[in-house]
């Protein structure tokens, strides 16, 4: 997902799920359901390019540390790839294919002509400074050398990474090509600075994104959003966004959990005081307008929308019974493993999945990257109505496709991103 900046979890299954395997039993499902050609099958089930990368980077002690990252390209036969760099100690190749994955499909489905990428390197960057940071980041990128590029592989924001680290990668690309190609490679990142060429609305897109999704079905279930409760897990960039832009709709914030604990206040949890003290404190933990919570606890909190938007399997066998929900409103990738799919379907809870309710920061960088290919700068309206437009557009494809196929909402969403790839293949055939 492209989550610039998405937030991080600590309460993790017991057992760590392979969310790969959760991908390959999606994309199974859907494509006996929609009877997928078996040649195209076979090409959408493994990934193109697998990038491991070693690098070595000096910290401030002077000594040198060994870094390993990725970057794995899924499939991009709609366009250049395109997918965001996380820093996390968890990052490992079966997460990384997994969320190049996705990728493919939320750009699909999304309607842009982007392919799937994503990548990472696994450590834990709390642990290092500014200075370390950037090394880290310009080391990595010379290492990716000519795996990345602006008509190839086009990285962004996601997982402790920023705008800053895009700014890093930006400036060390393109120092590394020819003075008459740098003006026309600015594009080889998304989610810079606006200073650097970065895009009106890119920081909020994946939680205006959601926020889009969430709006459209309460207009087709007739829910009324003012004085709606909702939970969010994690309140980084997409959690503290998607509470923000909710607060306008007179929703109230009930429960929040990130890494640092839980915390709930059934009177309402003010989005925007919370969202001061989360950057100054780190997290909600101590936060003193609401009281802390355990995770069982924030789980079972009453409301009518919860939106995950931490890291991956999070809505499992264990947690997801414990929900008391109307709606999931997936803002992470897969914070819902197969079991969790099944029981959310058991209790009729409504799902948005992931690879439609949180592909508005793919859909703004693509905005992005057109800017600078065009030289151009759209103001912040421009970027929420295009925005808007597409998803709109995205969710109304996702629902007609599952009552279609008479299937849930994730299944739907894989049908339409596999039918868009699939045409494409038909068209073009196979070389040679």
């Amino acid at each position: 997902m492209e989550l610039a900046i998405a937030d991080k979890i600590t309460q993790k299954p017991a057992i760590k799920r392979n969310v790969y395997e959760n991908v390959t039993q999606q994309f199974n499902k859907a494509s006996d359901l929609m009877d997928l050609d078996p040649d195209i099958r076979k090409i959408l089930a493994t990934t193109t390019n697998e990038i491991i990368v070693h690098f070595p980077a000096i910290m401030d002690n002077g000594r040198i540390e060994m870094f390993t990252g990725y970057r794995v390209q899924h499939n991009n036969v709609l366009g250049p790839y395109k997918g965001g760099l996380r820093y996390h100690p968890a990052v490992d190749i079966d997460e990384v294919r997994a969320l190049a994955t996705w990728m493919t499909w939320k750009c699909a489905i999304a309607g842009i002509p982007f392919g799937g990428a994503k990548g990472g390197i696994a450590f834990d960057p709390s642990k290092h400074s500014f200075g370390e940071m950037e090394r880290i980041t310009r080391r990595f990128t010379y290492a990716l050398n000519g795996n990345i590029g602006p008509e190839y592989d086009i990285p962004a924001p996601d997982v402790n990474t920023n705008s800053q680290i895009m700014a890093w990668i930006l400036d060390t690309y393109l120092s590394s090509v020819t003075p008459q190609e740098r003006n026309r490679s600015i594009h080889i990142v998304t989610g810079k600075p606006i200073a650097s060429g970065g895009s009106q609305g890119r920081d909020k897109a994946t939680g205006q994104g959601t926020v889009f999704c969430i709006e459209q079905w309460a207009k087709d279930k007739n829910f009324d959003l003012n004085n709606a409760t909702y939970m969010i897990q994690g309140f980084g960039n997409v959690g503290s966004w998607a509470a923000k832009l909710l607060k306008p709709f007179g929703s109230k914030l009930v429960a929040v959990e990130d890494h640092t604990g839980a915390i709930s206040n059934p009177e309402g949890i003010d989005p925007d005081k919370l969202a001061i003290y989360v950057k100054e404190r780190k997290g909600v933990h101590g936060y003193p307008a609401a009281e802390p919570v355990d995770h069982e606890s924030f789980f079972k909190t009453k409301a009518d929308i919860f939106i995950p938007a931490a890291l991956e399997n999070q809505i499992t066998a264990e947690t997801a019974p414990l929900l008391n929900v109307k709606l999931v409103a997936e803002g992470a990738n897969g914070p819902t493993d197969i079991e969790g799919d099944g029981i959310l379907q058991e209790k009729n809870i409504d799902l948005l999945p992931d690879i439609l309710c949180n592909g508005g920061g793919v859909i703004v960088s693509y905005f992005e990257w057109l800017q600078n290919k065009r030289s151009e700068s759209w103001e912040l309206e421009e970027v929420d109505e295009r925005l808007r437009k597409k998803v709109i557009n995205a969710y109304k494809k996702v629902k007609n496709t599952s009552q279609e196929f008479n299937t849930d909402w994730r299944t739907g969403a894989y049908i339409v991103a596999l039918s868009s790839i699939q045409e494409v293949y038909r068209t073009r055939g196979i070389f040679p």
